[in-house]
């Protein structure tokens, strides 16, 4: 049976850690719950035997699910648990209703797996768990408080209110980001066909005059005799380039210089940081709201904001709190925080209504984001204009100043 280190907090909030064996981690997750502890994270020190097959399963049917569960059936999931549990209707039944009207075949026999799970004893949270793929730290820890406060419909709209703000921000993004990336596809794409099609032509009439080019001229005749000579190299350099960029983007140190650059670049970056603060007071709020301690909410919202530079200064932030500064001097410190947030977190601190400062805060930054993205194409147009002329500009002149030569010397 494996060995489990865990990290739990109690009634009074304080925080304990220890080893336990355990046949997975829902039963660590029941076991401590009988102790009156609240599982917050865990990792297996030792798996042998028969266990070891059990949690390679967990792990390929979960990546399984991940892959290929839609964003929108989790929040229609959410969302119809919610209904399904306040009016009434038991949890089971409430799963098979649900998996019975599942349109995506994955996600019904997910949907299959935790009816199973429950029918073999195991609570809600633990069924979530293993899939971890599919459902988050943040989500099992909200259903798990809402398992043991007895408010899990309200946990569920709460999940649904804040995924559903987490997918509109993240398709506000994507959207804002389109126009210009496809501009820029299109000119790329020019500019190669230029390049191996159209100055060639060219350049075989100008070789046959034997005139003297001018430096534009041979610039743009050079480049495209190295791409005429190269491109097999070229492309699979470009390719290359494509499926390293996605191998270190699932890695740690990859994916965290892409947040960092990505927040640094203009115009885009403070839509980005915006967008990712508001889904983590969004969060932050939710799990405030459900009696999380103030630690273990900023624990499992800084996993929302889908950035890993913010999620790391989220983590000194909560050290400091667990040290005991106040989350306000704490938030500071992070560095990753407006003034607006700060000022409300300082205001909830005092007057024991954070989570509530959190939510307005939210819905603030969503409002902000909105903005951003209606304004975005105004300032990143005339910047798109500015490239496309300046290429049109350069292969025009490379093109017909000699022709113009030429023409000028005909007519003397």
């Amino acid at each position: 049976m494996p060995v489990f280190a865990y990290a739990a907090r109690d009634a009074g909030g304080r925080k304990i850690s220890g080893e336990l064996d355990s046949a997975d981690l829902g039963t660590l997750a029941d076991t401590l719950a009988t102790q009156g502890l609240l599982l917050v994270r865990a990792e297996p020190r030792a798996v042998l035997g028969t266990d070891a097959f059990a949690a390679l399963r967990g792990r390929v049917l979960g990546g399984l699910f991940a892959q290929r569960v839609p964003i929108d059936d989790l929040v229609m999931f959410c969302r119809q648990m919610a209904t399904l549990l306040r009016a009434g209707v038991p949890l089971l039944r409430a799963l098979k209703a649900l998996q019975e009207s599942a349109t995506v075949r994955r996600f019904a026999d997910l949907l299959g797996d935790l009816q199973q799970q429950l029918e073999a004893g195991h609570e809600l949270s633990a069924a979530l768990r293993s899939h971890p793929a599919v459902f988050t730290p943040y989500m099992v820890n909200m259903v798990r408080v809402g398992e043991l406060t007895g408010r899990l419909s309200d946990v569920f709209n709460g999940l649904y209110a804040q995924l559903s703000f987490a997918r509109d921000s993240r398709n506000q993004i994507k959207t804002a980001l389109r126009y210009p990336m496809f501009v820029i596809a299109t000119a790329l794409m020019a500019i190669v066909a230029v390049n191996l099609f159209v100055i060639p032509s060219f350049a075989k009439v100008y070789k046959g005059l034997k005139a003297d080019l001018p430096v534009v001229t041979q610039l743009l005749i050079g480049v495209s005799n190295f791409m005429l000579a190269w491109w097999p190299l070229l492309l699979a350099l470009a390719l290359g380039g494509l499926i390293g960029a996605r191998m270190a983007l699932r890695q740690a140190w990859g994916r965290r210089l892409w947040d960092t650059l990505l927040l640094k670049t203009p115009i885009i970056g403070p839509l980005v940081h915006k967008a990712a603060l508001a889904r983590f007071t969004r969060s932050f709020g939710l799990a405030l709201d459900a009696g999380v301690p103030v630690v273990d909410a900023l624990q499992v919202a800084s996993e929302t904001t889908d950035n890993v530079l913010l999620a790391e200064r989220i983590a000194s932030m909560r050290i400091a709190a667990e040290r005991g500064e106040s989350l306000a001097r704490a938030a500071r410190s992070a560095g990753v925080f407006t003034p607006t947030i700060l000022q409300m977190i300082a205001v909830g601190e005092e007057t024991g209504a954070l989570g509530e400062m959190m939510n307005e805060v939210a819905g603030h930054y969503q409002r902000e984001v909105d903005y951003a993205v209606k304004s975005i194409g105004a300032q990143i147009e005339p910047i798109l204009i500015v490239f496309l002329g300046g290429f049109v500009l350069v292969f025009a002149l490379g093109v017909f100043l000699p022709l113009w030569d030429l023409s000028k010397v005909a007519i003397r």
